[in-house]
């Protein structure tokens, strides 16, 4: 990442924490139930969460790419709108966030990716970036009549289409490309993006090939946290810094995901989780959901099993931000001293409760030192206000 892109994108701003909004292109956002308030995708409810995002200060908004829901009653992520086009609007919406598109790179052609990326980036003034996602989910690519690669060949073909799109964000004039899943003839891509060389790139893999080519491709790697295996998970970032700097001459960040219920008390906050878990989860959508990643193969207990249903049906196996405001802070310190450099969020009701974040959970942030005050426009008002604790 190049002295432009750096001064464009708030990615790379001097917060100790990085703040995002996960999944607000997909129906229910990252919460399988049926519970009443979750998200529904209209471009009014997307838009009025992500700038409220933008407005408090949060740096990423960062979409899932989806073409397909998971069925059972609520037909989980159904209901989706494409990501380029996503952040294209998005990027005319707001003024400071970063807006990515997640591109799942059997789906487009990198030539195609390079122009959308691009036209982000000009729309947003330089702060688009580029989420790489292989693709799993069969049943879309079957959509599409792509290949299902082999675990590993799907890194190959994904590191060779990202390849194909920086020569096209980098090279002047025509160039050609001859390789083992791409060849471009006289390839051409004018205008260049607002960040130079290229705008920053996000990936998500836990295999050592996935954690092999975010280290070697990647600005962002996310990683899985856990709950009291904070330990585990400071030696995996530094591994996979390690890995990052010593093989390939580079820093990255690390994100994780996270789901978040966040109530007066801890009690009601584990009462609401119960709630749209067990009472009102789409059970069924994530049986389909478990049984195509090819969960109920990997030799695990049935009670084990049922856990990461659980899990999955909360905030798609994110990290759980579950109880009273500075019992999520405290979580949150925890997650920066072992290494974590950003956290994407969801919720079950994403304007409500981010709202409330904004109100309640960003000012302790920034007592607490992981993020700095900042200006910030006040959504509930209109009027600009800066945190709390800092007038």
């Amino acid at each position: 990442m190049g002295d432009n892109g750096r001064r464009c994108n708030p990615l790379f701003n001097r917060n100790r924490l990085k703040l995002g909004v996960f999944a607000t292109n997909v129906s229910n956002g990252c919460a399988i139930t049926l519970a009443e308030g979750r998200f529904e995708t209209t471009w009014a409810n997307t838009r009025a969460v992500n700038t409220l995002a933008d407005q408090a200060g949060l740096e990423a908004l960062v979409p899932v790419a989806r073409w397909k829901g998971f069925g059972g009653p609520s037909n989980f992520n159904g209901t989706c709108f494409e990501t380029f086009t996503w952040a294209a609007g998005l990027a005319a919406q707001t003024t400071q966030a970063a807006v990515f598109a997640t591109a799942h790179v059997p789906t487009i052609h990198p030539i195609v990716a390079a122009k959308q990326g691009t036209t982000v980036d000009h729309i947003s003034g330089g702060r688009f970036a580029l989420n790489v996602v292989c693709g799993w989910f069969r049943p879309e690519l079957e959509m599409f009549g792509a290949p299902v690669l082999e675990h590993d060949e799907a890194y190959a073909y994904a590191a060779e289409w990202l390849q194909v799109v920086r020569l096209l964000w980098t090279a002047e004039g025509e160039v050609d490309y001859t390789g083992r899943f791409f060849t471009i003839r006289r390839g051409f891509h004018e205008p260049k993006p607002v960040q130079r060389p290229f705008p920053p790139v996000m990936s998500a893999g836990s295999s050592p090939v996935g954690r092999r080519f975010a280290a070697q491709y990647a600005d962002m790697a996310f990683t899985q946290l856990r709950p009291a295996e904070f330990e585990e998970a400071r030696a995996e970032i530094a591994a996979l810094r390690r890995l990052a700097r010593e093989e390939f001459g580079r820093e990255l960040q690390v994100w994780t995901t996270a789901y978040v219920v966040c109530r007066p008390t801890e009690r009601e906050a584990r009462e609401y989780l119960h709630y749209y878990v067990y009472e009102r989860g789409d059970w069924e959508a994530v049986e389909n959901l478990t049984r195509i990643m090819g969960m109920q193969k990997r030799h695990l207990t049935p009670a084990r099993l049922e856990q990461l249903k659980a899990q999955f049906v909360a905030g798609w196996g994110g990290f759980p931000l579950v109880g009273t405001p500075e019992q999520i802070v405290e979580a949150l310190l925890q997650a920066a001293r072992v290494g974590v450099d950003g956290v994407t969020l969801s919720w079950v009701s994403y304007e409500a409760e981010l709202r409330q974040w904004t109100t309640e959970v960003l000012p302790l942030l920034e007592q607490a030192g992981l993020r700095e005050p900042v200006k910030r426009t006040d959504a509930l008002s209109g009027r600009d206000a800066l945190s709390s604790h800092a007038r």
